[in-house]
Parts: structure tokens; sequence; C-alpha cells
């Protein structure tokens, strides 16, 4: 009976009115579909999982130890081939967020049924779940976005530690919005050339990227974090966070408004260095969707 109550609690939380017959109505203005999350065939990438961390306010390891199918009247928004299950599962380990968590956490996520049109046994496996709790209900908390319910491993787990350990940090890169101005000079030798490219950010904290070239040398480039445009500043490491800033959010092309150069020949050059830097970046990867957060 406890367990029925709570299904009932948190379908109601979910969007959904209740009628004295028990016929449930779909309170549309309240109603926010879960998330279609379920452990993928393959690696998540490095953006995959910072896409996923970022958007989560708690980030937690659970085991399930109970699911029930949600009638398909209940489960409007779900995708053909897929049912959503009611999850009550114990917990494991926080690994990130200051909410306080109980032994035991409840939830809503859309998996796909197997082949028998089935849905998945999930009772005992292990997960991290990237999700957000539910106002005025302890316990129950909202994944945040597609396949936010992860196949827990310590391979895992190893990987997204130095993520959450970046994004707390006080000088964590920040979020770039796109290229505020772009200028190339040419230098006093030829061949010899500098562009900077300076970045607008969320919180429009400072970012520059500066490309070098001289005579007979292969070009240099560093992006720089403070106010100071730094000529010694290096290139991110593939997949920090640095990185995932610049190589997964930066326009595939320089904006024509945002290039500053006065002469064609620098507007050209300053394009090409704007290339070269993507080149350099190389691409973003994903297994799936981008931009939880937005959801």
């Amino acid at each position: 009976m406890r367990n029925m109550l709570s299904f009932g609690r948190l379908i109601a939380g979910a969007g959904f009115l209740i009628s004295p017959l028990g016929t449930p109505v779909l309170a549309q203005a309240l109603y926010q579909a879960p998330s279609q999350a379920m452990p993928t065939v393959g690696e998540s990438t490095y953006a995959d999982l910072v896409d996923l961390a970022e958007a989560a306010k708690l980030v937690v390891r659970v085991t399930i130890r109970k699911q029930a199918e949600v009638e398909p009247a209940r489960a409007p928004g779900l995708k053909p081939g897929y049912t959503r299950l009611y999850i009550e599962a114990r917990t494991a380990a926080l690994l990130s967020g200051s909410t306080v968590m109980g032994e035991s956490v409840r939830y809503l996520v859309d998996v796909p049924r197997d082949g028998k049109g089935k849905p998945p046994k999930l009772k005992n496996r292990e997960m991290l779940l990237f999700a957000r709790p539910v106002n005025g209900r302890a316990g129950e908390v909202q994944l945040v976005g597609e396949e936010a319910q992860l196949d827990w491993s310590p391979a895992l787990e190893a990987r997204l530690r130095p993520i959450l350990a970046s994004l707390a940090s006080a000088d964590s890169p920040p979020i770039i919005t796109g290229i505020r101005d772009a200028l190339s000079v040419e230098g006093n030798l030829v061949g010899e050339s500098e562009t900077q490219l300076f970045l607008s950010t969320r919180d429009n904290g400072p970012v520059s990227v500066t490309v070098i070239r001289r005579p007979g040398q292969l070009p240099v480039w560093g992006v720089s974090w403070t106010e100071i445009v730094d000529q010694a500043a290096r290139p991110p490491q593939r997949e920090t966070l640095a990185w995932y800033r610049l190589a997964c959010f930066l326009p595939r092309t320089l904006p024509g408004r945002a290039n500053l150069s006065r002469d064609s020949d620098a507007r050209a050059q300053a394009a090409e260095d704007y290339r070269f830097v993507l080149s350099q970046l190389g691409p973003c990867p994903r297994s799936r969707p981008a931009g939880p957060g937005l959801d």
C-alpha cells in the first residue's frame, strides 16, 4: 500500500490530476515529460557527460529496487517503442549536489521495450542519475534530459569525477555564447600576423583566442581566460572543460559582423585563423542530443 501511495504522489507530481473516479487527467500547464533515459550501446562521450552534469543539480549513484510500468494513459509524450517506469532505488552515493538525500529515491524514466515488447528488468542494476530535486517532495527527483540515467561502472565514475570537480571549481571556464570581435593585423615581416578573437560568454567573463603566424614557422595559438591577452597562452587539452567550452559551442564559421579587420586581406586572414583554431580543437562528438539543460 505504501508503494502504491508513493507511486500515486509521484504521478501527480509529474503533472497529473486524479479525478474522483480515479481517471488521470493531464494537466498540460504543469506536466513536463520525463527524459528518454536509458543507457545506450557504446560509451558516453566527454561532451555527453558534461552536458548532463552541467544541467544536473545532483548526480547520484543508486541501485534499483523496484519498478512499475506506468499505464499508457498516464504517460503522455511517450515515444513509440518505449515504456514509462516508476522507479524506487536505494541511494548509494551522492557524487555532486547539496541536496540532502535519504536512503531511497523515486523517479520516472522512459526506457525502450525489449524485442518482445516487454519493459526491461532493471532491478538490482546500479545507475548514475543526472537529476534535479522535486520541490516539496522529499526523495523524488526528475531526470534532467535524454538518457540522464546511465549504467554505473567504476570506469564511468572515474571519468565523471574530474568533470564534476571542474564544474564546481571557482575558476571554471565560462559558458561561451559566441564571437564578439575578431581582428587580424600584419606584422613587420612578410607573412607575419596576429589574430585576436574576443568571445562572448554567458556571465560576460573575459575569453580571448590569439593566433600568431611568423615566417617559416607553424602558426601558434592559445586561449586566455582573463582580462590579459596573453601571447604565451596555450591551447586547451582535449577532453577538458576548457576544450569543451570552445570545441562544442563556437560557431562553425566566423560571423562577418564580428570581423573588425578593415581590408579584405586582413578579413580573410582572420577567417582563415578562425578555421585553423576550429581544426585544432577538432570535433565535439556526442552520442545523444545536446543541451539537456534547455528542457
